[in-house]
């Protein structure tokens, strides 16, 4: 027989860190919130300190859509990004790991919750805040589906399997992923699929157009919102998730009226602009730490 293949010392390594990981927050799945949320500060303190090129991405990100704060104000307003994006992170050990029951306890509905009933074709419009996840997963419980996530995949397998597992626990959700393209999700949506949608990323410029978004005027923004929802007639309900001491509020906002409209780009830039006063609210929350601005028109300079 042919010998198996040893894997190479760093992917041994990468594989035991991950499974270290995942230990450790099953041992804080049953834990206090509020040591939970201590770790997770302590989380956010260390990659303020070792992730440089995150925190030059966010303070960039800051100036640009902040541009009325002080460089100290910026300065403070990222680290406190950093410790709620830590604190998130933490929070997956309970979300994924608890049981459901101490889970529903900490995840809030407020808001237009009645939007989500009504009957017909469905898409949610749920932002990059920290509490995406805590979000999806109430979305998860609570509405009738199966509800459709678009997914971007993970490079490990470990990490896959692992994120998979806990965004699925609760046997509601019909993963897809960006690389499968739109086409099933479309036929998902029109048979019944709630579509619970973060279209608030760049994703290159074949995937984009170029809309005002905090300040910046041209900011490739992909216009799926007002794509899919014509395409297949859909109601669009905004869920945006706030994270609180006690856990998570989902903040369900009235469907959207005369959306969508014939004007792609109109309605690309409503979006944009409803995003803004969410952020504005709690502007430690939003995922700053992708580089949101990452493809400029030709010829522009880039951000970062």
């Amino acid at each position: 027989m042919p010998a198996t293949k040893t894997p190479d010392r760093p992917e041994r390594t990468r594989i035991t860190m991950v499974n270290v990981l995942i230990a450790v927050l099953r041992l804080f799945a049953r834990l206090p919130l509020s040591w939970v949320r201590v770790a997770g500060h302590g989380l956010g303190w260390l990659l303020w300190h070792l992730a440089r090129k995150r925190r030059r991405i966010v303070l960039v990100n800051l100036k640009q859509c902040l541009p009325e704060l002080s460089a100290p104000e910026r300065e403070a307003l990222a680290y406190r990004h950093f410790v709620a994006f830590g604190q998130s992170v933490m929070d997956r050990s309970w979300l994924w790991h608890a049981p459901e029951a101490l889970v529903r306890q900490r995840l809030r509905w407020v808001g237009d919750v009645q939007a989500l009933q009504q009957p017909g074709p469905l898409v949610m419009f749920a932002p990059h805040f920290v509490g995406l996840d805590a979000g999806g997963m109430a979305v998860s419980f609570d509405v009738p589906g199966p509800v459709a996530f678009i997914f971007v995949g993970q490079s490990r397998p470990a990490v896959e399997a692992w994120v998979r597992q806990g965004r699925e626990r609760s046997g509601n959700v019909r993963p897809y992923f960006r690389h499968q393209g739109m086409r099933q999700i479309l036929a998902g949506i029109k048979k019944g699929e709630p579509l619970h949608l973060s279209p608030d990323m760049d994703f290159g410029r074949e995937e984009s157009i170029f809309v005002p978004f905090m300040g910046v005027e041209k900011a490739a923004t992909v216009p799926s919102l007002s794509r899919l929802s014509r395409v297949v007639g859909a109601r669009v309900v905004p869920v945006v998730t706030r994270m609180t001491p006690a856990g998570y509020d989902i903040e369900v906002h009235a469907a959207l009226q005369d959306f969508p409209t014939a004007d792609l780009a109109e309605d690309t830039t409503r979006m944009n602009r409803l995003l803004a006063e969410w952020v504005r609210t709690m502007p430690e929350q939003y995922y700053w730490v992708h580089k949101r601005f990452k493809t400029r028109p030709e010829g522009e300079p880039a951000f970062y």
